[in-house]
Order: C-alpha cells, then sequence, then structure tokens
C-alpha cells in the first residue's frame, strides 16, 4: 500500500508546515492522535501523523476505507465533528467509533484547487473534546486549506519540471537534427553542384545544357534552405544569429553584387538602387547581404510586377539605413505584428516557394548588428528598413530588443 500511494506521502512529507500543523491541532484541542491522510473510493493511508495515544498507525500505513468516517467525508464534502460519541444523534451508534475505539472526533477535507478531493485533515481522541466550535472548526479548515495550496503548488513545481526536462531533452534532439542536416545535406549537395559546374564548362546540346542549368538552380535553391534551416536553429537555439565584425568596405560593392543576382534571377522586374555610403559600416558584410537579398526577394514575391523595385542605401554619422520598398497590395494591418516571426506569410500566393523565414532571418540579423528591421505599409508603398548604428565594431556583441513591425 505504502508503494501504491508513496508520491502522495512524499508530497506532504515535502510539506515542511504539516508536522507543526499536526502538534498544533493536538495541543489545542487536547487530543491525543491528529493525521494527514489520502483517501480515495477504495483506500485510507496515513501520509503524517502524530500520535500519543499508541493508536499504532505510522505513514504509509492503510485502514479499510470503508471502516473510516473520512470515507463518507469523502462522499458528502462537508466537516465532521463530534464532541462525544456518548449520545451523539448520528453517530453514537456508528461502527467507527466502536471499531477504533474513540469518544472524540473532528475530520475536515483537504480539496485541491480543481475541486479534487484529496483527503482529509482528522483528529481522534479516547476521551471527550469540545471541538464543535467556530474558532476549532476555522481553524481545522484554515490548515485544510494551506495544505491542499501547498499540494497544488508541488504539483505545479512537478509538472514544470517535467515539461522543462521534455523541452531540454527535445531542444538537444532538434540542434543534433539540424547539425546532422546541416553536414549530412550539404556535402553530397555541393558534390551534385560540383558535377554540374563541370558539366556546364562542357559542349552539349541545347536540351541537355538547359537540364544542367535547371539542376543547377534546384541545387542552389536546396542550398538556400538548408542554410536558412541552419540560421533559424542559430536564431533560436543559440539566442541569436552569430555575426563576424567587419570594417564593411566592401559594403557597397557587396549589395551592389545582391541587386544584380536578385535581378538575374528575375529578369522580369526592375530594380532601382541607389547608394550614399558616406562613412564606414561596422559589419558582417556577409550578413548583410543575405538581409538585403531576403528583403529583395521578398518585394518580387510580393511586389507589383509592373512597378520597380526601389533599394536605397546611406551611411552617415548618424547611421547605416537600407530601405527596401515596393508598389502592390498593402499588408493587412493584422499581419504586420507576426511579419517577422518563423514560418509566417502575409499573404498564401499560389505557388509561392520557401519556408517563410527570409523576413525572420533578416530581422535576426539586424538585432545581431545593435540595429532593427521595421516595416510600414500602405496603398502607395510597402518598404523595410533596416538602420544601425556605424560607431565601431562593439555593437555587433550587443543585444537589443527584436525588430518591430510599425
Amino acid at each position: 500500500m505504502r508503494h501504491a500511494f508513496q508520491s502522495d506521502i512524499d508530497t506532504i512529507s515535502a510539506i515542511a508546515a504539516v508536522p507543526r500543523i499536526l502538534d498544533v491541532v493536538c495541543d489545542a484541542t487536547g487530543m491525543g492522535f491528529a493525521a494527514v491522510a489520502r483517501v480515495t473510493e477504495a483506500n485510507w493511508v496515513t501520509c503524517a501523523v502524530r500520535d500519543d495515544i499508541r493508536f499504532g498507525l505510522r505513514p504509509g500505513d492503510a485502514l479499510k476505507v470503508e471502516t473510516t468516517i473520512c470515507h463518507e467525508i469523502r462522499q458528502h464534502g462537508a466537516p465532521v465533528t463530534i464532541d462525544d460519541v456518548a449520545g451523539h444523534p448520528v453517530y453514537g451508534t456508528h461502527h467507527t467509533p466502536a471499531l477504533y475505539g474513540f469518544r472524540s472526533y473532528i475530520s475536515v477535507p483537504i480539496t485541491l484547487a480543481d475541486g479534487r478531493f484529496f483527503g482529509t485533515l482528522c483528529a481522534i481522541d479516547p476521551a471527550p473534546r469540545r471541538l464543535d466550535t467556530p474558532a476549532t472548526l476555522g481553524m481545522f479548515k484554515l490548515f485544510a486549506e494551506m495544505i491542499g495550496f501547498q499540494i497544488d503548488a508541488q504539483e505545479r513545481v512537478l509538472t514544470s519540471q517535467a515539461a522543462l526536462a521534455e523541452e531540454q531533452e527535445a531542444a538537444v534532439l532538434r540542434e543534433q537534427f539540424i547539425a546532422v542536416m546541416g553536414h549530412d545535406l550539404r556535402n553530397p549537395l555541393a558534390s551534385v553542384d560540383a558535377c554540374l559546374r563541370m558539366l556546364a564548362r562542357t559542349e552539349l546540346a541545347e536540351k541537355p545544357a538547359g537540364l544542367v542549368q535547371m539542376a543547377q538552380r534546384s541545387v542552389r535553391r536546396m542550398a538556400g534552405l538548408i542554410s536558412d534551416v541552419m540560421d533559424l536553429a542559430a536564431g533560436r537555439l543559440r539566442h541569436g544569429i552569430p555575426v563576424s565584425p567587419g570594417s564593411g568596405i566592401a559594403l557597397e560593392e557587396g549589395l551592389r553584387q545582391v541587386v544584380a543576382e536578385v535581378a538575374a534571377s528575375a529578369p522580369d522586374r526592375r530594380i532601382e538602387a541607389t547608394f550614399a555610403l558616406a562613412a564606414p559600416v561596422a559589419c558582417d558584410v556577409g550578413r548583410l547581404m543575405q538581409l538585403g537579398s531576403n528583403l529583395l526577394t521578398n518585394a518580387v514575391a510580393h511586389g507589383a510586377a509592373e512597378a520597380p523595385i526601389r533599394l536605397r542605401a546611406t551611411s552617415g554619422p548618424d547611421g547605416f539605413e537600407l530601405e527596401v520598398g515596393n508598389a502592390g497590395a498593402p499588408i493587412p494591418p493584422e499581419a504586420l505584428g507576426r511579419l517577422f516571426q518563423p514560418y509566417f506569410r502575409a499573404s498564401g500566393q499560389p505557388g509561392q516557394q520557401g519556408l517563410g523565414l527570409g523576413l525572420y532571418i533578416a530581422a535576426e540579423i539586424a538585432r545581431a548588428h545593435g540595429g532593427a528591421l521595421r516595416v510600414a505599409s500602405d496603398a502607395a508603398e510597402t518598404r523595410f528598413t533596416f538602420t544601425m548604428p556605424v560607431a565601431s565594431a562593439e555593437c555587433l556583441a550587443t543585444k537589443v530588443p527584436d525588430a518591430v513591425a510599425v
């Protein structure tokens, strides 16, 4: 029996106030035995006890539940007080006092916050005692409520600890999975890409040459998806996308390269780019190229096909700013607050590709640089603006609030 209810016994044992409660109960009432009992439909089990009358119960010991008055309390949920069994209108002929040899008795239900019945705080004595008073009953009810509150608190702690352990285990498995994926997918993909490059340098008929180009585009897309997932993992599991401090000397050259690459992948779209970098920008050039590419790719996917995409990069004493704007349907206001969340898309266009990580990764890159990425959208234009300080590379180690939508 003790093994079956060990967790309940441990729960009560862990409540430091219980022994003191039992002492107060006995001292205040003159009762010789007091206990906290776990009472179920089939069992009455001692969880904590003070026994000055040698009743003989210890924690883990059990009584047949049908022989106890606590069994009846479990059914009707009300306290029971008996000053003296002799002459009591209800319990004078009850089997329990006769079976266990007591004359005075008090028991109050211990109920948990969700309404579950745990057990009772009870006391007995072979002599009559004055128990049926508001003060005594109030004291017992208060102690029962305190014990129930502590049981609830311990259950919440145990549930939280179990959930935390599961989440930690899941995080380790996710990180291991992503690491394996990054290694095991990138290597064969690099081999396929190398083979395709070799084929592209050979003289092929028109149709095979087109197939090679199609395969190369697929390889680049797969590599991009792997990079996005790795960046997501870095942002979520390692508290931010890693960046490498640099002087930013090649920033304009890198951004111009990004504009050329996006324009080549979308030849039917026009990109108007202007640069005015008057001050050097301490940054990870590769990461800012990735940010710019993600914003331009987003503009290609969601902007109006007939209108140009506008990119503007400026720097000065006040900082660096990269702005990408496009015409088209405005982003719904309810979507603006979620735009930088992973896997979120403001619209589900037919044939839309990607994992929905581009804007999330762009916002994380902005945050890693001590800057911010914001968006404004109306009927005239949707405009993403990234700003960051230019003063020193130390800003790359600064943690700032997440990107916001305005």
